[in-house]
């Protein structure tokens, strides 16, 4: 029996498979990621002074860059068992359309209510901040995915839950928003004039369509001013990527039972949440020199952080009220063009990502939503799954590289994240389906202006 029969369409691990384990890439790094900083005495920030802004069991996960494996409490554990184990899926129909020699995988995450892969992160957070004994957390959301799932794990956990929405995906999205409310969550479009940082925005870019980094202020701000309450974050912390690396376990793991070994992982990447959870476990392999694999980052050319960014210290936040964190980043001040794939409009990356990126172990790719939405459509049509559009950058490089192999007759092995589906992205492709999307590329003038803001740290 040949090895394409053998290997069944979804791979699923049983619930006792299911790891009982998030892996810490920072303990297997050389060179560690650097340290936040202070943002006004530009020293490595302590535990006590991120504990005013995060959970307390959150900031020691932050801070911890030695242990490499952290026990999951069984109550997070039980709600995992309500949509993970996630499958990984044989992309047969899609290899048979594109005629490669190339083996296609995707771990599909949007297995759940909130569509995406950041209920990982988001029931692990709420479970802590319950724990803690507090009223509630404030969050920022870009497309609505973190918002939906912090909404749908604050609602599990009894816990309130603000939800400031990038203004042009909360006008884009009026259907993500409304499932947060319906889960509980308040929301409000960003930036707002109910926050002293909101108007200060407003007021310095009237009309603005927001940002990640607009909404990081507003909910830090509201989180630091309102007792009982915590920001929680659902991107870019070494903590996200600690909850996230369950994508990578489960994909090694499912990889490992049918002795299948990927040349190539491929993820979309906007602050890192998706990528560094799904490359976690390999990428532990190749740092301690067990195996070696090729690491793609994509991202989108409109806000290319990682292939035009600068590496340097910078405000996680435009507002500059948060730590500052060395990262790959186009300046807390870059104000990203509003393209369809909100996740990803993010001015920079995770530390974690931006150290392994720089020490050369991974690489990164920009590409433009036209052709992201091309490949989103191909693969809609063939696998019968419409993907998110942060997603579908990561299938249109592995495309790119299947079609590589058609060309060399090379059999490889690629894996991508499916991060999540697109059912609540229709203007999106409305937009394309009638040839009205465009591609936005920032020329080197527009990044000099968030070049010319990053902080200065010796």
């Amino acid at each position: 029996m040949s090895e394409e029969k053998k290997i069944p369409y979804k791979i699923y691990l049983e619930e006792h498979e299911m790891p009982t384990q998030w892996y810490n890439v920072r303990a297997d790094m050389k060179n560690k990621p650097a340290p936040l900083l202070n943002p006004g005495t530009l020293q490595p920030m302590t535990a006590e002074e991120l504990s005013g802004v995060f959970c307390d069991e959150l900031v020691k996960q932050e801070l911890d860059d030695t242990t490499a494996f952290f026990d999951i409490p069984q109550e997070i554990l039980d709600f995992y068992k309500m949509y993970r184990p996630s499958p990984l899926v044989r992309a047969y129909c899609l290899e048979k359309a594109l005629d490669t020699p190339a083996k296609i995988y995707y771990k599909f995450e949007g297995n759940n209510t909130s569509g995406s892969h950041k209920l990982n992160s988001a029931i692990a957070q709420a479970y802590y901040a319950k724990k803690q004994g507090l009223k509630g957390v404030t969050t920022e959301t870009g497309a609505g995915q973190w918002g939906t799932a912090l909404s749908m794990a604050c609602s599990y956990f009894g816990l309130d839950c603000k939800v400031y929405m990038v203004k042009c995906s909360y006008e884009q999205k009026p259907f993500r928003r409304e499932v947060m409310r319906t889960y509980g969550a308040n929301v409000t479009p960003s930036p707002s004039e109910t926050t002293n940082v909101g108007r200060k925005i407003l007021a310095a870019h009237p009309g603005t369509t927001g940002s990640l980094g607009c909404a990081i202020s507003e909910a830090v701000e509201d989180a630091t001013t309102h007792e009982g309450y915590r920001y929680v974050l659902g991107s870019v912390l070494a903590q996200v990527l600690l909850h996230q690396s369950i994508i990578g376990m489960e994909t090694k793991a499912a990889l490992d039972k049918y002795d299948i070994t990927p040349d190539i992982i491929i993820g979309c990447a906007g602050g890192g949440s998706n990528l560094g959870g799904l490359i976690s476990p390999f990428m532990g392999e190749k740092l301690r020199g067990e195996k070696d694999y090729r690491f793609i980052a994509v991202e989108p050319a409109s806000c290319p952080s990682m292939t035009r960014g600068k590496y340097a210290y910078d405000f996680c936040d435009t507002g500059m009220v948060c730590p500052l964190a060395k990262m790959y980043t186009l300046g807390s001040g870059f104000i990203p063009s509003a393209n369809h794939a909100g996740g990803l409009r993010y001015h920079g990356m995770s530390s974690i990502l931006s150290q392994l990126y720089d020490d050369g172990l991974m690489e990164a790719v920009s590409v433009e939503q036209t052709a992201v939405f091309e490949a989103a459509t191909k693969f809609a049509r063939v696998e019968g799954i419409l993907p998110a559009p942060e997603s579908s950058h990561a299938i249109k490089v592995a495309i790119d590289e299947a079609l590589k192999c058609k060309e060399t007759g090379e059999e490889k092995t690629i894996v991508f994240g499916l991060t999540g589906t697109g059912y609540f992205d229709m203007v999106a492709y409305e937009k394309y389906n009638n040839g009205e999307m465009s591609d936005y590329i920032p020329t080197d003038e527009d990044l000099a202006v968030g070049f010319a803001g990053l902080p200065k740290v010796d």
